[in-house]
Protein backbone atom coordinates (compact mmCIF):
# COMPACT_ATOMS: atom_id res chain seq x y z
CA UNK A 1 0.00 0.00 0.00
CA UNK A 2 1.26 3.47 -0.93
CA UNK A 3 0.66 6.13 1.70
CA UNK A 4 -1.91 8.82 0.95
CA UNK A 5 0.04 11.87 -0.16
CA UNK A 6 0.02 15.07 -2.15
CA UNK A 7 2.67 17.07 -3.98
CA UNK A 8 3.06 20.73 -4.89
CA UNK A 9 5.64 22.77 -6.77
CA UNK A 10 8.80 21.72 -8.53
CA UNK A 11 12.50 21.73 -7.80
CA UNK A 12 14.46 19.87 -5.12
CA UNK A 13 12.19 17.49 -3.26
CA UNK A 14 11.28 17.98 0.41
CA UNK A 15 9.17 15.52 2.39
CA UNK A 16 7.12 16.74 5.37
CA UNK A 17 6.40 14.10 8.05
CA UNK A 18 3.69 14.86 10.57
CA UNK A 19 3.57 14.48 14.35
CA UNK A 20 1.76 11.60 16.05
CA UNK A 21 -1.02 13.92 17.22
CA UNK A 22 -1.64 15.24 13.72
CA UNK A 23 -1.58 14.31 10.04
CA UNK A 24 -0.31 15.90 6.85
CA UNK A 25 -2.68 18.84 7.30
CA UNK A 26 -0.41 20.23 10.02
CA UNK A 27 1.94 21.39 7.26
CA UNK A 28 -0.68 23.43 5.37
CA UNK A 29 0.87 26.79 6.41
CA UNK A 30 4.24 25.71 4.98
CA UNK A 31 3.08 23.85 1.87
CA UNK A 32 2.52 26.70 -0.60
CA UNK A 33 5.46 28.90 0.49
CA UNK A 34 7.95 26.02 0.31
CA UNK A 35 6.49 24.92 -3.05
CA UNK A 36 7.77 28.14 -4.63
CA UNK A 37 11.26 26.61 -4.64
CA UNK A 38 10.71 22.92 -3.95
CA UNK A 39 8.70 19.87 -4.87
CA UNK A 40 6.83 19.52 -1.58
CA UNK A 41 5.57 16.06 -0.62
CA UNK A 42 3.19 15.53 2.29
CA UNK A 43 1.99 12.09 3.38
CA UNK A 44 -0.27 10.55 6.00
CA UNK A 45 1.38 7.71 7.88
CA UNK A 46 -0.77 4.63 8.51
CA UNK A 47 -3.67 5.33 10.82
CA UNK A 48 -3.59 9.07 10.18
CA UNK A 49 -5.44 11.35 7.77
CA UNK A 50 -6.47 9.48 4.64
CA UNK A 51 -4.20 6.44 5.11
CA UNK A 52 -6.04 3.55 6.74
CA UNK A 53 -4.73 0.91 9.08
CA UNK A 54 -4.74 -2.57 7.61
CA UNK A 55 -3.89 -5.99 9.01
CA UNK A 56 -0.71 -6.35 6.94
CA UNK A 57 2.65 -5.92 8.72
CA UNK A 58 4.32 -2.54 8.16
CA UNK A 59 6.86 -0.09 9.44
CA UNK A 60 6.68 3.65 8.91
CA UNK A 61 10.18 4.08 7.48
CA UNK A 62 9.56 1.28 4.98
CA UNK A 63 6.27 2.90 3.98
CA UNK A 64 8.05 6.22 3.42
CA UNK A 65 10.76 4.59 1.31
CA UNK A 66 8.12 2.82 -0.80
CA UNK A 67 6.33 6.15 -1.35
CA UNK A 68 9.52 7.88 -2.44
CA UNK A 69 10.36 5.03 -4.80
CA UNK A 70 6.88 5.26 -6.33
CA UNK A 71 7.43 8.99 -6.92
CA UNK A 72 10.87 8.47 -8.44
CA UNK A 73 12.61 10.45 -5.70
CA UNK A 74 16.20 9.39 -5.07
CA UNK A 75 17.49 12.47 -3.19
CA UNK A 76 15.56 14.85 -0.96
CA UNK A 77 15.30 16.88 2.21
CA UNK A 78 13.16 15.52 5.05
CA UNK A 79 11.39 17.58 7.70
CA UNK A 80 9.90 15.61 10.58
CA UNK A 81 7.94 16.74 13.63
CA UNK A 82 7.72 14.74 16.87
CA UNK A 83 7.16 11.06 15.99
CA UNK A 84 7.55 12.07 12.34
CA UNK A 85 11.03 13.18 13.34
CA UNK A 86 11.77 9.68 14.57
CA UNK A 87 10.68 8.29 11.19
CA UNK A 88 12.89 10.90 9.49
CA UNK A 89 15.82 9.73 11.62
CA UNK A 90 15.17 6.13 10.59
CA UNK A 91 15.12 7.05 6.91
CA UNK A 92 18.24 9.24 7.14
CA UNK A 93 20.08 6.55 9.10
CA UNK A 94 19.05 3.53 7.03
CA UNK A 95 19.47 5.24 3.64
CA UNK A 96 21.97 8.07 4.16
CA UNK A 97 22.48 8.57 0.44
CA UNK A 98 18.80 9.37 0.07
CA UNK A 99 18.59 12.31 2.50
CA UNK A 100 20.52 15.49 1.71
CA UNK A 101 19.04 17.71 4.45
CA UNK A 102 17.25 16.86 7.67
CA UNK A 103 15.13 19.09 9.92
CA UNK A 104 13.94 17.64 13.24
CA UNK A 105 11.22 19.64 15.01
CA UNK A 106 10.81 18.52 18.63
CA UNK A 107 11.68 15.06 17.41
CA UNK A 108 10.90 11.86 19.24
CA UNK A 109 13.80 9.50 19.97
CA UNK A 110 14.30 6.50 22.24
CA UNK A 111 15.51 8.17 25.42
CA UNK A 112 13.95 7.43 28.83
CA UNK A 113 10.76 9.41 29.33
CA UNK A 114 10.97 12.31 31.75
CA UNK A 115 8.41 12.60 34.56
CA UNK A 116 6.36 15.16 32.66
CA UNK A 117 6.01 12.83 29.67
CA UNK A 118 5.19 9.90 31.95
CA UNK A 119 2.45 11.95 33.64
CA UNK A 120 0.97 12.86 30.26
CA UNK A 121 1.00 9.21 29.13
CA UNK A 122 -0.71 8.04 32.33
CA UNK A 123 -3.45 10.67 31.99
CA UNK A 124 -4.04 9.84 28.32
CA UNK A 125 -4.15 6.09 29.02
CA UNK A 126 -6.64 6.58 31.84
CA UNK A 127 -8.95 8.68 29.67
CA UNK A 128 -8.84 6.22 26.78
CA UNK A 129 -9.40 3.24 29.06
CA UNK A 130 -12.46 5.03 30.40
CA UNK A 131 -13.72 5.55 26.85
CA UNK A 132 -13.34 9.32 27.10
CA UNK A 133 -11.95 10.01 23.62
CA UNK A 134 -13.06 13.63 23.77
CA UNK A 135 -11.18 14.13 27.03
CA UNK A 136 -8.07 12.47 25.63
CA UNK A 137 -8.30 14.69 22.57
CA UNK A 138 -8.52 17.85 24.67
CA UNK A 139 -5.58 16.68 26.79
CA UNK A 140 -3.47 16.37 23.65
CA UNK A 141 -4.52 19.77 22.33
CA UNK A 142 -3.69 21.41 25.64
CA UNK A 143 -0.35 19.60 25.96
CA UNK A 144 1.07 19.90 22.47
CA UNK A 145 0.19 23.46 21.43
CA UNK A 146 2.13 26.30 22.99
CA UNK A 147 0.83 29.67 24.15
CA UNK A 148 1.28 31.30 20.73
CA UNK A 149 -1.27 29.02 19.00
CA UNK A 150 -4.54 30.65 17.90
CA UNK A 151 -8.06 29.23 17.84
CA UNK A 152 -7.68 27.88 14.30
CA UNK A 153 -4.58 25.92 15.29
CA UNK A 154 -6.41 24.45 18.29
CA UNK A 155 -9.36 23.40 16.15
CA UNK A 156 -7.16 21.86 13.47
CA UNK A 157 -5.19 19.83 16.01
CA UNK A 158 -8.43 18.78 17.71
CA UNK A 159 -9.79 17.54 14.37
CA UNK A 160 -6.61 15.65 13.44
CA UNK A 161 -6.15 14.02 16.84
CA UNK A 162 -9.79 12.99 17.14
CA UNK A 163 -9.67 11.37 13.70
CA UNK A 164 -6.47 9.49 14.56
CA UNK A 165 -8.01 8.16 17.76
CA UNK A 166 -11.11 7.01 15.88
CA UNK A 167 -9.09 5.17 13.23
CA UNK A 168 -6.58 3.60 15.60
CA UNK A 169 -9.04 2.60 18.31
CA UNK A 170 -11.36 1.25 15.63
CA UNK A 171 -8.62 -1.06 14.38
CA UNK A 172 -8.38 -2.75 17.77
CA UNK A 173 -5.60 -5.28 18.19
CA UNK A 174 -5.41 -6.14 14.49
CA UNK A 175 -2.34 -3.96 13.93
CA UNK A 176 1.06 -5.40 13.06
CA UNK A 177 3.49 -2.49 13.18
CA UNK A 178 7.17 -3.37 13.17
CA UNK A 179 9.68 -1.00 14.78
CA UNK A 180 11.51 -0.45 11.49
CA UNK A 181 15.22 0.26 11.03
CA UNK A 182 17.29 0.87 14.13
CA UNK A 183 18.55 4.44 14.27
CA UNK A 184 22.31 4.91 14.11
CA UNK A 185 22.93 8.62 14.59
CA UNK A 186 26.53 8.18 13.49
CA UNK A 187 25.37 6.93 10.09
CA UNK A 188 23.49 10.13 9.25
CA UNK A 189 25.29 12.23 6.66
CA UNK A 190 22.52 14.76 5.99
CA UNK A 191 23.03 18.40 6.81
CA UNK A 192 20.91 18.63 9.96
CA UNK A 193 18.94 21.27 11.84
CA UNK A 194 17.47 20.36 15.23
CA UNK A 195 14.62 22.61 16.42
CA UNK A 196 13.25 22.56 19.97
CA UNK A 197 10.60 24.55 21.83
CA UNK A 198 11.19 26.36 25.09
CA UNK A 199 7.55 25.79 26.10
CA UNK A 200 7.52 22.09 25.17
CA UNK A 201 7.78 19.20 27.63
CA UNK A 202 11.32 18.92 28.95
CA UNK A 203 11.65 15.44 27.42
CA UNK A 204 11.85 16.86 23.93
CA UNK A 205 14.46 19.45 24.86
CA UNK A 206 16.55 16.59 26.27
CA UNK A 207 16.12 14.68 23.02
CA UNK A 208 17.06 17.75 20.96
CA UNK A 209 20.27 18.24 22.93
CA UNK A 210 21.11 14.57 22.48
CA UNK A 211 20.49 14.62 18.74
CA UNK A 212 22.47 17.82 18.25
CA UNK A 213 25.36 16.29 20.15
CA UNK A 214 25.41 12.98 18.29
CA UNK A 215 24.65 13.88 14.65
CA UNK A 216 27.81 15.17 13.06
CA UNK A 217 27.62 18.86 12.22
CA UNK A 218 24.04 19.27 13.46
CA UNK A 219 22.86 22.75 14.46
CA UNK A 220 20.35 23.26 17.27
CA UNK A 221 17.89 26.14 17.39
CA UNK A 222 15.76 26.51 20.51
CA UNK A 223 12.68 28.67 19.95
CA UNK A 224 11.96 30.09 23.37
CA UNK A 225 8.33 30.91 22.56
CA UNK A 226 7.47 27.54 21.04
CA UNK A 227 5.55 24.55 22.27
CA UNK A 228 5.61 21.15 20.58
CA UNK A 229 4.21 22.22 17.20
CA UNK A 230 5.81 25.59 16.40
CA UNK A 231 4.81 25.48 12.73
CA UNK A 232 1.18 25.85 13.86
CA UNK A 233 2.00 28.40 16.56
CA UNK A 234 3.99 30.95 14.56
CA UNK A 235 3.57 29.61 11.00
CA UNK A 236 5.31 32.43 9.13
CA UNK A 237 8.36 32.39 11.39
CA UNK A 238 8.81 28.64 11.10
CA UNK A 239 8.25 28.71 7.35
CA UNK A 240 11.07 31.25 7.04
CA UNK A 241 13.32 29.13 9.25
CA UNK A 242 12.69 26.05 7.09
CA UNK A 243 13.03 27.90 3.78
CA UNK A 244 16.31 29.53 4.81
CA UNK A 245 17.80 26.24 5.95
CA UNK A 246 16.67 24.35 2.85
CA UNK A 247 18.12 27.12 0.69
CA UNK A 248 21.52 26.45 2.22
CA UNK A 249 21.51 28.88 5.14
CA UNK A 250 22.47 27.83 8.65
CA UNK A 251 19.05 28.26 10.21
CA UNK A 252 19.16 31.14 12.69
CA UNK A 253 22.97 30.85 12.58
CA UNK A 254 22.60 27.78 14.75
CA UNK A 255 22.10 30.00 17.79
CA UNK A 256 19.43 29.16 20.38
CA UNK A 257 16.69 31.74 20.93
CA UNK A 258 16.13 32.39 24.63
Amino acid sequence: MILSHDTAGSGPAVLLLHAGVADSRMWEPQRAPLAREHRVIRCDLRGYGDTPLTSEPFDNAGDVRALLDSLGVDRLAVVGASSGGNVALQVASAWPGLVSDLVLVNSAFALPATRSLQRFARREDALLEAGDVAGATELNVATWLGPEADDDAHELLRTMQRHAFEVQLGAGDDIHQDPGPEIDLGAITARTLVVSGGQDLDHFRTVANHLAGHIEGARHVQLGWAGHLPNLERPDEVTTLLADFLAGGPGEDGAPER
